[in-house]
């Protein structure tokens, strides 16, 4: 996620802070590139994974502290007995003390897009594009010095998650999803549920053009208040071009009567096979919206990355 763009603007401005940045991974970390964290001398917003590899980071941060703004140093650590630490991996960290008067690029960042750090010999320099091809993250050869210069999509991925229904167990998927690498959609038909945040309410008419809109690389959630509603949602997400995930609420019962239905309306055997029904990782029984919610999420983070 990008909350330390916050981090940056909200505190690293107002008291002196050091970022760390995980730079690069392998085998295994307790955390992948991108992970960042920001320490000041009296407390810590975010985590690289906990254990000793941040306590040791945590104290090289402070340390630098000490030195000017802008001073960086990149950091290699072999995740074994020397920290203490069994995962076997491999993890390399930049820590640089944050300079509030160079956080000019901060105005334009945003999820998705590029940015750019050049490393130069006294502070890393940062701006923000669209273009820029991002960096292979590395854990091993060269360390970044002064000249180089790396890329990142800023943010992490986020699936797009097109959820239909905004009921009790709608609202605990959303809520629950707040916090997860999901980019949510949210749709109902019924005008009473215009007053919750995020939700389009949509005209039944028009709510299958809603599921054609969905990216490749979505994930659909099917659970509103109508059976039949819920059959032209997933008809309509089986008869366009396949997506990552395809999820129907209900009993076993229920998906037995829809395949049945979508096999007499011309749903070819491929395409049904694409129908996960009942949703939620097999094995949790409980029927609560957050245990629903919890099971379904799961499912769906199981997904390989888009």
């Amino acid at each position: 996620m990008s909350e330390w763009l916050d981090w940056l603007r909200h505190v690293a401005g107002k008291t002196p802070s050091a970022l760390i940045t995980i730079l690069g991974s392998e085998g295994s970390a307790p955390r992948g590139a991108g992970t960042r964290m920001l320490v000041t001398h009296q407390g810590l917003h975010g985590t690289i994974g906990g254990g000793q590899l941040e306590y040791r980071a945590v104290e090289q941060a402070r340390a630098i502290l000490a030195l000017p703004p802008g001073q960086w140093r990149v950091q290699d650590y072999p995740l074994g007995p020397l920290l203490g630490q069994c995962c076997g991996g491999r993890v390399r960290l930049l820590i640089e003390h944050c300079d509030p008067d160079a956080m000019g690029w901060l105005a334009d960042a945003a999820d998705d897009r590029i940015l750019v750090s050049t490393f130069q010999s006294d502070r890393v320099e940062r701006h923000v594009g669209d273009h820029a091809v991002p960096s292979p993250p590395s854990a091993r050869g060269d360390r970044p010095r002064a000249g180089d210069c790396l890329a990142e999509i800023i943010g992490q991925y986020r699936r797009p998650l097109y959820l239909f229904g905004a009921g009790h167990v709608g609202q605990a998927i959303a809520r629950h999803a707040a916090n997860l690498p999901f980019r949510l959609s949210w749709f109902d038909t019924r005008p009473v549920f215009e007053t919750i945040d995020g939700v389009a309410v949509v005209p039944e008419a028009a709510i299958e053009q809603c599921v054609a809109d969905a990216p490749d690389d979505a994930a659909i959630l099917i659970l509103t208040h109508d059976h039949g509603l819920d059959y032209r949602l997933t008809h309509a997400a089986l008869s366009r071009p396949p997506c990552a995930y395809v999820g129907l609420i209900g009993s076993a019962t229920k998906g037995a009567r829809f395949h049945a239905r979508l096999t007499r309306d011309g749903i070819d055997a491929q395409a049904r096979a694409r129908l996960t029904s009942p949703i939620g990782v097999p094995g949790v029984m409980g029927k609560e919206p957050d245990v629903i919610a919890i099971a379904v999420l799961a499912q769906l983070l199981q997904l390989r990355a888009g």
